[in-house]
């Protein structure tokens, strides 16, 4: 992991913007009680939090940092959900002269920046990992040696030489892991939908399976701009490999581009409507457009978005 990449993030916050249910004193709203706009009691200010409810009369009289609450507070439990089938091995699998990032790689080093910003807020992480089965699923802690051992899971997944490239089966193994996870947790998906089924309708059950439990559902929809959205390759013969079946098959990219782009269109166009529909946060990514853009303009919006409720 890049440690510099991982301090940039390590500044940040991210809020959950429902109520969720934790078991330490942190900074999100629990559902076990009302708001209030009366002062309710001081706590130590946590290192890396909102200086926004600090009380600096209080400071000035004792030289400590302490916060105001007004409302019962909790830590999140995050579940982040990475995609490693063959799928999400393009590009950088395909051609060895081509990028080093790939999805998967995007994927990863995403989720290890999350995480740090959900140390320094002492919340909960946990790590699910799914191809054509759920692989490994890690629950939520937020101990020291918990976080090595979600961090240990990641760097081994980089390792493409002891990797089998499965097919995916998102529908299934998102089921899974709506069950699996307490209730009221934050769930970020990272992965291309490219299910093997193909069916939108049953995605879209898996995913509103975890929002019937009352989980917040961030989506990062990973996929390489160039080539699988605009389908630009070179204007000539060309063999394209299946990497999940690893079936081939040639054709000239000039006759097929422009019904791939209309399906490809209209497939991220109906993931997106719906995913509003049932109140998903749908994040489109490009792997060309570099983690701390696309990570750190999500949290811009969604910090906006939040205080624009309040």
């Amino acid at each position: 992991m890049d440690p510099s990449l991982l301090q940039r993030f390590g500044r940040l916050e991210l809020i959950a913007h429902q109520a969720v249910e934790g078991f330490i004193t942190g900074l999100h709203k629990s559902p076990f009680h009302g708001f209030s706009v009366e002062f309710a009691e001081h706590r130590l200010y946590n290192p890396g939090e909102s200086t926004r409810h600090i009380d600096w009369k209080l400071f000035a009289r004792t030289d400590k940092l302490f916060v105001k609450r007004y409302e019962e507070e909790t830590n999140l439990r995050c579940q982040l959900v990475v995609d490693c089938s063959g799928s999400m091995w393009y590009p950088a699998e395909v051609d060895p002269n081509g990028p080093e990032m790939n999805k998967l790689k995007f994927a990863i080093h995403s989720s290890a920046a999350l995480m740090e910003m959900f140390r320094r807020q002492r919340d909960a992480v946990g790590l699910s990992l799914f191809s054509e089965t759920l692989e490994q699923h890690i629950p939520a802690k937020s101990s020291s040696s918990h976080m090595r051992m979600v961090y240990h899971a990641l760097e081994q997944l980089l390792d493409a030489s002891n990797t089998k490239r499965n097919a995916t089966a998102a529908v299934e193994s998102l089921h899974q892991i709506a069950e699996a996870c307490p209730r009221r947790s934050l769930v970020v998906i990272f992965s291309d939908l490219l299910d093997r089924g193909g069916d939108v309708d049953a995605m879209m059950a898996a995913l509103q399976h975890l929002r019937h439990n009352k989980h917040e559902v961030v989506v990062f929809h990973i996929l390489d701009g160039q080539t699988e959205i605009d389908f630009d390759f070179p204007d000539r013969p060309t063999v394209f490999k299946d990497l999940e079946s690893g079936d081939e098959v040639r054709l000239h990219p000039s006759e097929v581009r422009g019904a791939y782009r209309e399906r490809m269109g209209a497939l991220r166009r109906e993931l997106e409507v719906r995913c509003a529909q049932y109140r998903i946060d749908w994040v489109d990514v490009d792997i060309a457009k570099g983690i701390y853009p696309v990570l750190s303009a999500y949290l811009a919006k969604r910090a906006k978005m939040r205080s624009s409720r309040f």
